[in-house]
């Protein structure tokens, strides 16, 4: 690996430079300086002899680069040849100088070429104050003090995660960033390095190196901590760094695949003590992260409002104009959002400057995405000064549209000549598509959009050109409809179908219409509702549903007619608010809803508010659109709401639904939400639900004053609650007794579940005192992960012997033990014992207690299921419970006991059994 080093370096002209007595003296160093640093040893007869040459080539067989020039270094500098090392030290810095002096040149270029568009000239090349801040928190000391060496920069596709990396490294050869942190920063972009079959890391740094001097590459790794290699789009190589650990290498001059060359640089393989810069999109696999050494990720959120309206200002000339343009922009949340993304900015703002250059109204253009995008693309090929388009001009985006569909669908997002010609693009073409801005040259043989939106949306307008595809992988209309619902679909089709809803609109048709001289098919129309339909009739479809980008794609539309027969055939949705967009679209679609019967969503802090607990008024609206479902579906009877943290006013909203007397809802679930100290309001919202007969308050947290005023709720004549659920929600001892009132006095309660609650033994001992009680009604009892033990095993015993209506008990992940089991299976071999249902996973349980198993299996009459996953019993326990199941009186149906996690023996016995006894199944999971 040093040869390199010294070929590049010259280590023989330094040697050369040593007279005939200081080689001598410099062999008697190297002997001394290997030892004291703990270097490998050569032979000193071979050293003795050695010419200068030999010597350099012995130092290039037995040490890597760096530890060779330190070595030599050292001994020059105990021989006082200082001069020699001060001409190292001049040469490297020669070398850093021209280096940073060629990066300057490259990135300043690139910066203001047309690959990054005229947008960014508004910001300038120089890199901001603003900027600089943020560029140095990349690599800013992490709360051990340490820096961070693996940053993994985050950020959606045009947010200007390129610009930025562009930036860093002007910064750094400026030397206005990081300047005494690296002394070498090396830019690779994976749509440049997916063009290469082999590669080594040397050649990689060599071609970024100026021309025609030779990298000194050996010089550059001799000290690896002061490198940074930047790693551009490196979703592009559709790697995920999964090679084996034997495959990857250390040596940076041996030549690899990319793939692998990549994966040993990124996983610390090669050069460790290097620092990384990964630049990706959120669609790179997430296993990227989990195979990097200690990654630090930092998510790019795009252009800030000032940034947006300091654009504005700079690209209207009239300050009253750009003012209009960017008030228009705000009240459109969609459009405005999109913003966000310097390059949609650019498409935005340009469009709407054309919309005012010509003296039309922003406000029918602005309402919606496809306004925007069609009135930008069919300006850009009808000419400023033309009435229609030439017919080349036509051709030009025809072409540009099969190819658009055609990457689509096959999730290619650059295209050489040869896919240019094959969608009808002609090499005469092309200049004048880039002359557009929205097609650029990637590489010398490579072409792009300049962002995947306007992909998107001439693929979509090739939909409405009636025109088969050469592509067999392009796929017809029903079929893209179907693909884009479904939830598991590819992570970049995020705007196509919104376009092609958005052509449905009888403007956009007139536009398209005016611009290639024929209507665009109407059968879209009827297709697209009878895909609709099909939705919501089958009872499968619900469950694989996108129903977020159905949504979006009915808010493009904007068609009230179309949106309510389309939603009016749904009658089980599902979605997840995750941004105030999301909350506006989402709102818009329910409105319409009338045949609901099942609604479940979550909104993870989206919510706005005012400082007081309330929502911002456009925010009160959307809730208000929302919950209405539950006054206008006469059918909906269940509710699930998970990852939610209501504030007060939005919590309000809701329960004013809950309570109206239209609403019928029976199943309430909350998972994981925040009453926000609006609990009193919501309990009260359940004693005036008399139709709901289940409620699930999984990991929602209660206070002990919230407990007690749903106690007082549960007592209630008007609350007819059958089936609560209140597992994982913090309960402690000083609550037990509040159940104690509602347990006896509550006939309609059947099934309670306290699971992963804080109860313990103390707590579970005053909990059966009210399950013991002739009153207690309950017939299933959840109580898995309630960190009790053997002694509460105890009073759950009484309570089975005493409760004749008690059917179901779930016990499973608490230490009851063996000891434990013994008390419950006596109680279960009692007559006075009714129990069906008996959950001990994962208790603690060994062969030990198979005997008590034995006796509670063949004395019950009842026992139907028993579950016993998850405990370490062997052969000789296994063996005693096969006796009890053969038992002719047994009465169990099911045994939870995973056969396969037995050895051979013992997995015949089970399946012996399970053969001889066609009324048992023996099941592996519960």
């Amino acid at each position: 690996m040093a040869s390199s080093f010294f070929s590049d370096f010259g280590l023989m002209w330094y040697l050369e430079e040593l007279n005939k007595k200081e080689f001598k003296k410099f062999k008697e160093r190297f002997k001394q300086e290997t030892l004291k640093l703990g270097l490998k040893q050569i032979s000193w007869t071979e050293v003795k002899k050695s010419s200068r040459q030999e010597l350099a080539n012995l130092l290039i067989q037995h040490y890597e680069a760096q530890q060779a020039w330190g070595l030599t270094l050292r001994i020059f500098h105990s021989m006082a040849r200082q001069d020699l090392c001060d001409k190292v030290q001049r040469e490297r810095a020669e070398h850093k100088k021209i280096y940073r002096a060629y990066v300057k040149n490259k990135f300043s270029s690139l910066c203001t070429s047309k690959f990054i568009t005229d947008f960014f000239e508004c910001f300038g090349e120089k890199v901001r104050p603003e900027e600089l801040e943020y560029l140095h928190l990349l690599f800013a000391a992490k709360e051990n003090g340490q820096p961070s060496h693996t940053t993994v920069l985050q950020g959606a596709e045009g947010i200007g995660k390129t610009t930025l990396l562009m930036k860093l490294l002007l910064g750094w050869a400026e030397g206005s960033l990081y300047e005494d942190r690296f002394l070498y920063a090396f830019y690779f972009c994976c749509r440049e390095l997916r063009q290469l079959k082999e590669t080594s890391l040397a050649d990689l740094m060599s071609g970024n190196w100026p021309y025609p001097s030779p990298a000194p590459i050996a010089e550059i790794v001799s000290h690896p901590e002061k490198l940074l290699f930047i790693i551009d789009s490196f979703e592009q190589l559709k790697c995920d760094l999964s090679e084996p650990e034997s495959d990857l290498c250390s040596d940076w001059m041996k030549q690899q695949p990319v793939r692998v060359l990549l994966s040993g640089l990124l996983r610390k393989k090669m050069l460790p003590e290097a620092s990384l810069l990964i630049a990706v999109t959120p669609m790179c696999p997430a296993e990227l992260q989990a195979r990097l050494v200690c990654p630090e990720l930092i998510t790019l959120s795009g252009f800030s409002e000032e940034e947006i309206e300091f654009y504005f200002r700079r690209l209207f000339p009239s300050r009253s104009r750009a003012a209009e343009a960017f008030r228009f922009l705000r009240e459109n949340a969609q459009v405005y959002s999109l913003c966000h993304t310097p390059r949609v900015c650019w498409v935005i703002g340009t469009c709407m400057k054309q919309v005012m250059e010509k003296g039309r109204s922003l406000a029918p253009i602005c309402r919606r995405l496809t306004s925007l995008y069609a009135s930008f693309i069919l300006n850009l090929f009808t000419g400023e000064d033309a009435s229609c388009p030439s017919p080349e001009s036509q051709v030009q985006l025809r072409g540009l549209c099969s190819l658009a569909v055609e990457g689509m669908w096959t999730d290619e997002f650059e295209f050489n000549d040869e896919a240019l010609r094959r969608n009808g693009i002609a090499d005469s073409d092309v200049p004048a598509l880039l002359d557009t801005n929205i097609f650029l040259k990637c590489t010398e043989s490579s072409y792009t959009f300049a962002h995947t939106s306007i992909q998107e949306f001439c693929a979509a307008m090739f939909y409405l050109l009636r025109r088969d595809h050469p592509n067999p992988a392009v796929r017809c209309r029903e079929t893209l409809l179907a693909t884009h619902l479904k939830k598991v679909k590819k992570a970049h089709w995020t705007y196509w179908v919104r376009f092609l809803f958005g052509f449905l609109k009888e403007k956009e048709q007139e536009e398209v219409d005016t611009f290639f001289g024929f209507q665009p098919s109407q059968e879209i129309r009827q297709e697209f509702h009878q895909i609709l339909k099909n939705l919501g009739e089958h009872e499968g479809l619900p469950g694989q549903t996108d129903f977020l980008a159905l949504f979006y794609c009915l808010f493009e539309l904007e068609d009230t007619t179309f949106v309510r027969e389309a939603v009016n055939f749904l009658q089980e949705i599902n979605f997840s608010i995750n941004n105030d967009l999301d909350l506006v679209v989402c709102a818009y679609c329910l409105e319409y809803c009338s045949g609901l019967r099942r609604l479940s969503f979550s909104v993870p802090k989206v919510i706005e508010e005012d400082g007081q607990g309330c929502a911002s008024g456009p925010s009160v609206t959307h809730w208000h659109h929302i919950f209405s479902v539950f006054t206008t579906n006469e059918h909906l009877k269940e509710l699930e709401i998970t990852d939610t943290d209501f504030c007060q006013s939005v919590l309000v909203i809701l329960c004013n639904q809950l309570r109206h007397p239209t609403c019928h809802l029976e199943k309430l679930q909350l998972n994981r939400v925040s009453l926000s100290g609006g609990s009193s309001v919501f309990f009260e919202a359940l004693s005036q639900s008399p139709d709901l007969r289940y409620l699930n308050l999984h990991n929602v947290n209660l206070s002990r004053d919230d407990m007690e005023k749903f106690c007082k709720v549960l007592s209630l004549s008007m609350c007819n609650i059958e089936e609560l659920t209140l597992s994982g929600c913090f309960l402690r001892n000083p609550c037990w007794d509040l159940l104690h009132e509602a347990l006896l006095t509550k006939k309609s309660l059947c099934s309670l579940d306290l699971s992963a609650s804080n109860l313990h033994d103390k707590g579970l001992n005053v909990l059966s005192v009210a399950l013991r009680h002739p009153d207690c009604c309950l017939r299933s009892l959840g109580l898995a992960n309630c960190s009790f033990t053997a002694v509460g095993c105890g009073d759950l015993a009484t309570v089975l012997t005493s409760n004749r209506k008690l059917t179901s008990l779930q016990i499973g992940l608490n230490k009851v033990g063996d000891m434990g089991a013994k008390v419950l299976c006596e109680a279960l071999a009692r007559p006075s014992c009714h129990l069906e249902i008996l959950g001990f996973k994962d208790c603690g349980l060994t062969s030990a207690c198979c005997r008590d198993l034995y006796s509670a299996l063949t004395h019950s009459r009842t026992l139907r299921v028993l579950d016993l996953t998850l405990n370490t019993l062997d052969y000789s326990g296994v063996a005693v419970l096969c006796e009890a199941l053969k038992y002719p009186e047994c009465p169990l149906w099911v045994l939870g006991l995973p056969k396969t996690r037995f050895d051979e023996k013992t997995e015949m016995l089970l399946m012996a059994v399970e053969e001889s006894n066609p009324h048992l199944t023996i099941i592996g999971f519960w």
